[in-house]
């Protein structure tokens, strides 16, 4: 029966453990010895699973015989990671066992963490321009009534936050079209240049009111890559905005195109677009967080510019979209440089 136990045990996909009536391990996979360590055959359970939830389980599942589920936590030096137990009672030869299988639910804590703290984003930035329009309101219907110079200086500021939330939700919505076609991958044909030239001339009043100049270098005739041209553009419009709006006056920020060339992350031809700036540049340090939502580097400056934490956000959607790779570089004084690496070909 101990054979016949271990062979069964060590055929779960899981990490598996039989417990015998007696209340020690009758036989764990190679997968449970690797979490809960080796040479635990034999032992009694409670000295290889200490943890509390998990031992009353096992001894619910012992006295009536139900299933149960639980949860066993454990570390690494890199993360935490959550299992999900299942208690089963299994009929053995000299009396009842228990048979645990730890299914790795990590991921699915993540996921759950991560839209928590969507929600908390999202709630923290609703609530500060929703706060000031409330405050201001109640201003104006009561001491500034009758004021007219400070009548025109609260419904200015109040325009100015209501534009806020107007791109805070757009950027919203965004997102969340990009993320429902993330698998889908689009194949219309793109010509980057002329694309390229339509963006900077859209964008030239906010560059000139900025005090940054615009340039690009761009291939002559059409360059086509298999995209979808409004999101795409929306790549562009996102990248060149930050490089206007975070360089700083007199500041240069310059769209190029090149390829298609052999790029061996894509094991394929690719094209590039790369926007730089000269601005401030930032620490290196921010560049794997910079796709976060909400990530800024200076929440205060990002906030009066108009940011709403999300342009990266979807930069990054959209290229994974599209198979591609986007690369960051920047030093403190030294500028920063986005590079868009697209297929060259489905």
């Amino acid at each position: 029966m101990k054979a016949d136990a271990r062979d069964i045990v060590a055929a779960v996909p899981l990490p598996s453990v039989l417990i015998r009536w007696d209340e020690r391990i009758a036989a764990a996979n190679s997968e449970a010895q690797a979490l809960l360590g080796e040479g635990i055959e034999g032992r009694h359970f409670i000295t290889a699973l200490r943890q509390p939830t998990l031992l009353d389980a096992i001894e619910g599942t012992f006295r009536d015989g139900a299933p149960r589920l639980t949860r066993y936590l454990t570390s690494d030096d890199r993360q935490d990671t959550t299992f999900e137990v299942s208690c089963r009672a299994v009929p053995l030869g000299n009396g009842p066992g228990v048979l645990l299988t730890f299914q790795d639910v990590t991921h699915l804590e993540q996921v759950g963490q991560m839209r928590r703290d969507f929600v908390a984003n999202v709630s923290h930035e609703l609530r500060t321009p929703l706060t000031a329009l409330l405050g201001f309101i109640e201003t104006l219907k009561g001491p500034a009534r009758e004021d007219a110079l400070a009548r025109d200086r609260f419904l200015g500021i109040m325009e100015a936050e209501a534009g806020r939330m107007e791109r805070l939700v757009g950027d919203l919505l965004s997102l969340s079209r990009v993320e429902a076609d993330e698998r889908v991958r689009p194949t219309e044909p793109v010509d980057l240049p002329s694309m390229v030239r339509s963006v900077l001339s859209g964008l030239a009043p906010l560059a000139e009111e900025a005090g940054v100049e615009l340039a690009f270098e761009l291939p002559e005739g059409a360059l086509e890559v298999p995209g979808d041209p409004d999101q795409l553009r929306q790549v562009v419009v996102n990248l060149v905005e930050n490089g206007v709006k975070y360089s700083g006056r007199g500041a240069e920020v310059k769209v190029s195109v090149s390829g298609p060339e052999y790029h061996s992350r894509l094991r394929g031809d690719a094209v590039v677009i790369t926007v730089s700036d000269t601005g401030p540049g930032f620490d290196p340090l921010h560049i794997p967080r910079l796709t976060e939502r909400f990530y800024r580097v200076d929440n205060h400056r990002s906030r009066e510019m108009g940011g709403t934490g999300l342009g990266l956000a979807i930069v990054k959607h959209i290229i994974n979209r599209h198979r591609g790779r986007l690369r960051i570089e920047s030093r403190p004084g030294a500028g920063a440089q986005f590079r868009v690496v697209l297929p060259a070909r489905v």
